[in-house]
């Protein structure tokens, strides 16, 4: 069962469980009341889709959000992400995954219904695109500027050199990117 976790192979959740065995009363235990609890009390929320203990989570019930933006992202992980910088301050829409055609994903799929149904009925001036920088990605981020239309301005992420990236150990498809999105110095 560990072995079907993201990140872990058939070894290392043979690892992790022999040591939960081995420290049963210490981790084992408290591990499965918490996720016991967590089945228990885990809920999507009904605006964003993002993971909470009621049906709206924090982020969506704060008064403290600006109303006016919406950064889209794929997954929670990738919430929880822009969350740990601390440099958005608005609120969130999470699609679920990317358009893929080799996957049998569409629209349909995704929560992107539900995006252009808040950005139509919230007062929406800005739609940020946090998608990653895959083929899939950018496909989803072409769609829903698409759907949205010209009503509502859609940004997205700048692309390019990571701080403390070196050239030499970047991808083909970065060092582009980078280039065509240089400003002054």
């Amino acid at each position: 069962m560990m072995a079907r976790l993201p990140g872990l192979g058939p070894r290392s959740a043979r690892r992790a469980v022999l040591h939960l065995i081995k420290k049963r009363g210490l981790l084992l235990m408290p591990l499965a009341d918490a996720m016991h609890a967590v089945a228990e009390s885990a809920r999507e929320c009904l605006t964003c889709g993002n993971i909470g203990t009621s049906e709206t989570c924090d982020i969506c019930a704060s008064e403290k959000r600006a109303t006016g933006e919406i950064c889209v992202v794929e997954d929670v992980a990738d919430l929880w992400a822009m969350e740990r910088a601390a440099v958005f301050k608005g609120r969130y829409h999470v699609l679920g995954g990317t358009l893929s055609a080799l996957d049998a994903v569409g629209p349909e799929d995704l929560r992107i219904p539900q995006l252009v149904a808040r950005v139509g009925g919230e007062n929406i001036s800005e739609v940020i695109l946090a998608l990653n920088a895959t083929v899939d990605g950018q496909t989803t981020a072409h769609y829903i500027a698409d759907q949205l239309g010209h009503d509502v301005q859609v940004t997205s992420l700048a692309q390019g050199v990571p701080i403390g990236g070196e050239l030499d150990y970047l991808d083909d498809g970065t060092i582009t990117a980078a280039m065509r999105a240089r400003k002054s110095f």
